[in-house]
C-alpha cells in the first residue's frame, strides 16, 4: 500500500507524511500542471490513498488545473482521493455558518480557482471526498499565521470570521476520511468562530493592531465560517477549537 501526498512539503503536507507513513511529492517532483507527468507518477507508483493539498494562491493553473489532473489519474488507477478545498469558495454574506450545501459564491480569484477545482475533481472522480477547511495553525514549527501575528507593524481585521483549525487535528481527521468511502463535500475545521483579530491575538499572546474590512476597501469575504456537525458526527477525531488549543499554551 502506497500513500501519497501531493504538497507534501507545505505547512500540512509535512503534517501528513509525518503521521500517515506517506510519501510526500512537492512541485519541484512533480509539477501538477502536466497532465502527462500526473499520469506517469500514479502509472508507476500507483498509490492507494492520495491527498492532494497542492496549490498556489497566485497560480490557478496549480489550483485548478492540477487539482483535475490528479482526479483524472487517480479514477483512471482506482485510487481513493482526498482533495483539500478552503472557506473562501463563499462570499461570506451568510450571516451564518456555511453546510456543505450552500452553493459557492467566491469573491476572490483564488476562490473562484478553489470553487472551480471542487467541481472539476467531482467530476473527474466522483468517488474523490472534497474538504472544505480554515485557516491551519499549530505546527512544530511556526506557519504562515504564527508569522503574521509575529509581526508587530501586521494589521488584522476585526470583522473578518473563520474557523480556525489546528494542523494536526487536521491532519489526523484527514487521514482518518481517507480510509473510508465518504465522497462529495465536507466541512472540517476548528470548533470556534473567530476574527482574524481575536485569532492574531490567541497566537501572539498580545494585543495586535486592527482594522475592518468594511473600511479598508477591499473585496474580501466577511463571514466564512464552516459549520462542521457533519464532518463531527463522522469523524473520531475531535476539531478543537483554538481557544482550546492556544490557552492551554498558558495554562499553569
Amino acid at each position: 500500500m502506497t500513500r501519497l501526498v501531493l504538497g507534501g512539503s507545505g505547512y500540512l503536507g509535512r503534517a501528513l507524511v509525518e503521521r500517515w507513513d506517506a510519501v510526500g511529492l512537492s512541485s519541484r517532483d512533480v509539477d501538477i500542471r502536466d497532465t502527462a507527468a500526473v499520469d506517469a507518477l500514479f502509472a508507476s507508483m500507483r498509490p492507494s490513498e492520495v491527498v492532494n493539498a497542492a496549490y498556489r494562491q497566485d497560480d490557478r493553473a496549480t489550483t485548478c488545473d492540477g487539482a483535475v489532473h490528479v482526479a483524472a489519474a487517480a479514477a483512471a488507477t482506482g485510487a481513493r482521493l482526498v482533495q483539500l478545498s478552503t472557506d473562501v469558495v463563499f462570499d461570506g454574506e451568510k450571516g451564518e455558518p456555511y453546510t456543505e450545501a450552500d452553493e459557492p459564491t467566491p469573491l476572490t480569484d483564488y476562490g473562484r480557482a478553489k470553487a472551480d477545482a471542487e467541481r472539476g475533481v467531482l467530476a473527474a472522480c466522483p468517488a474523490a471526498l472534497v474538504v472544505r477547511t480554515s485557516l491551519i495553525y499549530g505546527g512544530d514549527r511556526p506557519g504562515p499565521q504564527e508569522r503574521l501575528a509575529a509581526d508587530p507593524g501586521a494589521t488584522f481585521f476585526s470583522d473578518e470570521v473563520r474557523c480556525p483549525i489546528q494542523v494536526g487535528d487536521l491532519a489526523a481527521a484527514l487521514i482518518e476520511l481517507a480510509a473510508t468511502q465518504r465522497s462529495g463535500l465536507l466541512h472540517v475545521a476548528g470548533a470556534d468562530r473567530l476574527s482574524r483579530a481575536e485569532f492574531a491575538e490567541l497566537l501572539a499572546g498580545r494585543r495586535v493592531r486592527t482594522a475592518t474590512v468594511a473600511g479598508s476597501g477591499l473585496v474580501r469575504p466577511r463571514d466564512c465560517s464552516l459549520a462542521t456537525g457533519f464532518a463531527r458526527s463522522l469523524l473520531q477525531t475531535r476539531l478543537r477549537g483554538a481557544r482550546e488549543v492556544l490557552e492551554s499554551r498558558s495554562a499553569p
